[in-house]
Formats: C-alpha cells, structure tokens, sequence
C-alpha cells in the first residue's frame, strides 16, 4: 500500500490531501488507540499531506471512487476476452484507464472534456507548510516480560523497549507522544523510563550496563 502512494505521488505531485474509508492500511483511527499511526498515516505526516476518512458506515462520502470502480468493472466484464493471469488483467486495465482518462468525454466535466483535460489544466494544491503540531498522544496498559522489555509498534513497525530484568512482570501505563515514550509503574506512579524512540533500530536498550564491571 505504501510503495503504491509512493509510485502515485511520484507519478502526479504530492497531494493536499488524502481521502479514503477506515480500512485498517489507511488509518488505525477505529482501533481504540492500540496500534498508533500506521505506516500510511506517518508517511502522510512526514509529507504534510491533511488526512481525510469517511464517516463510518456512510458509503457516498467516497461515492466517486466507487461510481469508477462500478464503471471500471462493467466495462471489464464486457469485455469479450477475460483474463487468466495477473498481467493479462492489468493490461485491460492500463486500456480502460487510457480511454477513461483521456479519450471518453465526460458527461458531468466542463464541455464534455475528459478528465485528463481538466486535470492537466487546473491547478494543483499543494500540502500545508507543516503538520508539526499535529501530534499523536495515546496512553496504553501493559506489562513487562520476562526479558524485561516491552513492545510498541510505531509507523507499522515493532519495536522493543528495555526497561529492565528487575522489572519482569510490572504493570506499567505507557504515555506516548509522537516518539516521546514514557513507561510509568501503575501501581507506585515510579517513572521507569523517558525515551525519546529511535525508529532506526528495532531493540531500544536501557543503557545500563550489562554486567559488573571487573577490576
């Protein structure tokens, strides 16, 4: 999903805005607060590109892109030869997108032109300067493992926080901002660790040493 955006904005400019349903590769926004941004979501971030979802179960907010995939699958299977294989479908697809884009006229454009037309001629709006106070605050119950650690998924990816052997089995209330972490005891309130998350590395460690030092 994420190497498609990627191609698209490549492709035709980075967008303004997005606007999409909740489908989980889009926005974690209905999961409760558990998983944080999605991969998705920080690359739109890191773009400043503003984020826009349906409301849920209300279909027409994304009734354009639906009416195209109705149009695109009706002319699809109108077609005499079906596909077989991947490429052979992609193949009628790349034709349907040249006619629908560029050389059938649209009944609710300007003149009847084409989409191409119009979108070749009219100009394109740009992201915002910054989303920099857009930040992500989230607050979740866990509890330390047996090695010591706990996992937090940033970005799509999972990381590991070292908290400490000592702490094996500790409940603890996470508070994350962005990549500010802090891991707090629920049961004293004893601050555990404040760390600043380094999205680099998979094992973020404690920095205590790791064994006694010999004389």
């Amino acid at each position: 999903m994420l190497a498609t955006f990627r191609n698209a904005f490549a492709m035709h400019g980075i967008p303004a805005s997005t606007l999409t349903d909740n489908g989980m590769v889009f926005t974690t926004r209905l999961s409760g607060g558990k998983g944080g941004r999605n991969a998705f979501e920080h690359e739109l971030r890191r773009l400043h590109i503003a984020q826009k979802n349906s409301r849920p179960n209300h279909p027409t907010t994304c009734g354009k892109v639906e009416r195209f995939q109705q149009t695109m699958k009706k002319w699809l299977r109108a077609e005499p030869a079906q596909p077989t294989t991947i490429a052979e479908l992609q193949a009628l697809i790349d034709t349907f997108l040249g006619a629908y884009n560029h050389r059938r006229p649209h009944r609710s454009l300007p003149h009847r032109a084409t989409p191409g037309a119009l979108y070749t001629t009219l100009p394109k709006a740009m992201p915002a300067a910054s989303r920099d106070p857009d930040t992500h605050e989230r607050v979740r119950h866990d509890r330390v493992d047996k090695a010591g650690s706990l996992t937090l998924r940033h970005a799509g990816r999972l990381h590991h926080i070292g908290i400490g052997r000592t702490h094996a089995g500790t409940c603890v209330i996470l508070l994350v901002q962005d990549l500010q972490i802090r891991i707090v005891n629920a049961i004293t309130g004893e601050l555990l660790r404040d760390l600043v998350l380094n999205p680099e590395h998979d094992y973020q460690p404690t920095g205590a040493p790791k064994g006694p030092t010999r004389k």
